[in-house]
């Protein structure tokens, strides 16, 4: 009976041992499920912060918007057109020069290839011009002027030549097509085409372009 009663004091401080093991394991499992929490939640706020960065750069930086192409002004060389009313010979020379810009409000270089400026009369086509590849800088805008040599004989041939000369105006329009490409970190890309269509009138008298109205097209 002495036997039995020693034992259990052992027995009872063997539990506590346990318990207390058992406590502190418990802690520390805990300690390391918030720390895992925190950890994870920092995680996912970084991920969250990143995207929201990402999604309003790619509406407004990396957003990537149409270039704009516009004719400022048409001057035409000589500007009493002897060539056309027969006083200096149908095959004198007559030379159009268009001031056009190209707008890009996108924050890459606007990169085109070669392009072309074609001038109708009554809706035959007089002449053309070449516009050699280059670059618009971004949120620049790039001027250039064009020049287009005038086939007088074109303009002879067309039979309503008479009345308009008898009118006073000659009835013309241009044709611009420019082909390019917006790249952005070489991952946001854009093929784009603009395409602009002018009509204008030269009016004899005063020897100079009037009523001139163009609309643009952007095809991508």
């Amino acid at each position: 009976m002495a036997e039995k009663e020693q034992a259990k004091p052992l027995t009872h401080f063997s539990y506590r041992i346990r318990s207390d093991e058992d406590e502190e394991l418990s802690t520390e499992l805990k300690l390391r499920q918030r720390k895992y929490i925190k950890c994870c939640g920092c995680v996912t706020a970084v991920f969250l912060l990143l995207a929201v960065t990402l999604l309003v750069l790619v509406f407004t930086v990396f957003h990537i918007r149409d270039p704009e192409v516009r004719m400022n002004s048409v001057t035409l060389r000589p500007p009493n057109l002897d060539a056309v009313n027969g006083t200096s010979g149908p095959r004198a020379n007559i030379t159009l020069t268009a001031d056009v810009s190209v707008k890009n409000p996108n924050a890459a270089s606007f990169r085109y290839t070669n392009s072309t400026t074609s001038v109708f009369y009554r809706g035959e086509m007089v002449g053309e011009a070449q516009i050699p590849s280059g670059k618009a800088k971004a949120r620049r805008t790039l001027r250039m002027n064009l020049t287009v040599d005038i086939i007088t004989d074109k303009i002879l041939a067309v039979e309503s030549l008479k009345n308009d000369l008898s009118s006073g105006a000659l009835a013309m329009s241009s044709y611009t097509k420019i082909s390019g490409r917006v790249k952005i970190l070489n991952i946001f890309k854009k093929n784009i085409v603009v395409q602009m269509n002018c009509t204008m009138s030269y009016n004899i008298s005063s020897k100079s372009i009037q009523n001139q109205e163009c609309n643009s097209h952007v095809r991508v």
